[in-house]
């Protein structure tokens, strides 16, 4: 409860900052006019977002025959979540990683990347789809959505200042906002900056909750934490070209797929990788969750994926 409060409250405080720059840049004007833009936004985001993403990250939907071990495995965890099956997507991409997509339950899909399949055992990678069906479950799916949808908006408009925040009307109406040149250059440097803290705040909050839920659906926190610390590994060795062209995406991944330096460091949407890890383990050491293997999940390590077109590689690559 205190968790969607909070994040209700942040997602207010980013509409509110979104609103006060549209002030700051046009009076009542212009915030009506921001208004108006950060609707229609995420009235197509609600909409198209989830396709966007897939489509920017050149995912290909598989089924029971084209990837019949992961389909099955998410198939069955769906059904311990008591949701409806998912859409199913693979993305040719070296980065061990996966996120969640979609407006509701009803409308969702889940990604893992081909890295993740090829490098995680088969307990660690039904783990991760865990905490994404978690996301699912909990709706992040849209909050985040309409998140990095404000967030950018907000960027975007920052941008505007730079170029209108000093401009007048027909009438001679100063519509610059109250400090001037100054206060345009405080708007194009403060707003993203707050935008960013927002969404981090949002983003972390909705992973700790993601990670309980997605280990009481597998049963076994073990799986989820032994794969983040490999997915963690694998993330800062191989880079993920589509995401540090889409850095507003990187929030949707279960690890940060930026290679984070410096400012992108300070500002990173995901929470600590140990700490993630910490908790869970506490959840086994607490008896929290009674372990339990889902069914459709190979008991030990070996065996391999199939790729997204359905043939195994001429070098069959393990799960582990």
């Amino acid at each position: 409860m205190n968790g969607y409060f909070r994040t209700a409250l942040l997602l207010a405080g980013l509409t509110g900052l979104f609103l006060a720059v549209g002030f700051m840049l046009g009076g009542q004007s212009g915030m009506v006019i921001a208004l108006g833009v950060a609707v229609a936004m995420n009235a197509f985001a609600y909409w198209n977002s989830d396709k966007m993403v897939l489509r920017m990250y050149g995912a290909r939907q598989v089924d029971a025959a084209s990837a019949p071990q992961f389909y099955t495995m998410v198939q069955r965890l769906a059904q311990r979540a008591e949701l409806p099956m998912p859409k199913v997507f693979i993305i040719e991409n070296e980065q061990p990683n996966a996120f969640a997509t979609g407006r509701n339950p009803e409308n969702a899909a889940v990604a893992a990347t081909t890295g993740l399949l090829n490098r995680l055992s088969a307990e660690e990678v039904a783990g991760v789809m865990a905490h994404e069906l978690a996301h699912i479950k909990n709706r992040d799916t849209l909050i985040m959505t309409v998140t990095a949808t404000l967030a950018g908006a907000l960027s975007m408009l920052a941008n505007f200042a730079m170029f209108f925040g000093s401009s007048h009307s027909s009438d001679g109406e100063n519509r610059s906002n109250p400090l001037g040149f100054v206060g345009v250059i405080l708007v194009s440097i403060l707003a993203p900056i707050g935008a960013m803290l927002v969404q981090m705040a949002i983003s972390r909050s909705r992973e700790y909750e993601a990670d309980r839920i997605g280990a009481e659906i597998s049963g076994r926190p073990d799986w989820l934490a032994d794969a983040l610390e490999g997915i963690q590994s694998g993330a800062t060795r191989v880079p993920n070209y589509q995401a540090e062209n889409n850095p507003a995406t990187a929030h949707m991944f279960i690890i940060n797929p930026l290679h984070g330096r410096g400012v992108d460091s300070l500002f990173s949407t995901h929470p600590s990788t140990q700490e993630r890890v910490r908790r869970l383990r506490s959840m086994v050491l607490g008896g929290t969750v009674p372990p339990h293997r889902p069914a459709g999940t190979p008991p030990r390590r070996g065996g391999s994926v199939p790729n997204a077109g359905g043939h195994r590689p001429q070098k069959p690559r393990p799960w582990g």
